[in-house]
């Protein structure tokens, strides 16, 4: 499927995992350093959950970056 087809989700959850494991995480100490469930992490990572704006700020303030660089490429 060509990337700007794939759902946003998918692609918003692949960026995710992909920035964590750059920054050295775990899903799980992630999920603890975000104050969210690792669950919740895996279920955003899959693309089968849809954040909320306070959730994206928190994973963009985890992995040090502006949330305009967590969406960079979407």
């Amino acid at each position: 499927m060509a990337k700007k087809t794939e759902d946003i989700l998918v692609r918003f959850g692949k960026r995710v995992r992909e920035l964590r494991s750059e920054k050295g995480y775990s899903q799980e100490s992630f999920a603890d350093t975000c104050e969210l469930d690792r669950t919740y992490i895996g279920g955003i990572e899959r693309g089968e959950r849809n954040l909320a704006l306070r959730n994206i700020e928190r994973i963009a303030n985890t992995l040090g970056i502006s949330m305009a660089e967590l969406m960079e490429g979407l």
